[in-house]
């Protein structure tokens, strides 16, 4: 469940006159609980990676003609929008975040979801056999097109999420 901070954030809960609780001795974990939070996580990516997947398969074949253009476009706009989420719910769950997420959910957004969606092996054997056909200049424009395009949405979503982080609450 996502959980929204209160007050200002990185504010602790001493800045805000809270009294911290004494911390409790340190017990031993026993070896089940780490390995079910293990297994726990994997499961987690695993959902999100197959959430993922789908979500690059259908925007593949929506945007992709068979036999279409040396720029394959449903692999850019994959990576492009990926690059957007990822910039995105990093900022926004972040330490200095505006949405509390834990790991797991972390985790399941940016490496299940997001890891499952964008597609660098994709890009990477169109661009080699647009270099195979003798294609260079398409495959010159792939390359410059994707990089900036990835890290522009990526920069965008990080910044879109920082301002909204700085946003007070009513």
């Amino acid at each position: 469940m996502t959980q929204y901070r209160e007050g200002k954030p990185g504010a602790s809960q001493e800045s805000a006159g809270i009294a911290a609780k004494p911390a409790a001795p340190a017990a031993r974990t026993p070896r089940w609980v780490a390995a079910r939070s293990a297994v726990l996580l994997y499961a987690v990516v695993a959902a999100g990676s197959v959430i993922g997947g789908l979500l690059r398969a259908l925007a593949s074949m929506a945007l992709d003609a068979p036999g279409g253009p040396a720029l394959h476009l449903g692999t850019l706009f994959v990576n492009v929008t990926g690059s957007f989420v990822i910039g995105f719910y990093a900022s926004l769950t972040g330490p200095e975040g505006r949405v509390l997420a834990g790991p797991r959910q972390r985790q399941f957004v940016m490496t299940g979801i997001c890891g499952g969606y964008t597609t660098f092996s994709a890009f990477s054997l169109e661009t080699l056999r647009l270099i195979h056909a003798g294609n260079l200049p398409a495959a010159g424009l792939s390359i410059g097109v994707s990089i900036v395009t990835w890290l522009s949405a990526a920069w965008l979503g990080h910044a879109l999420a920082a301002r909204l982080n700085r946003l007070r609450r009513t």
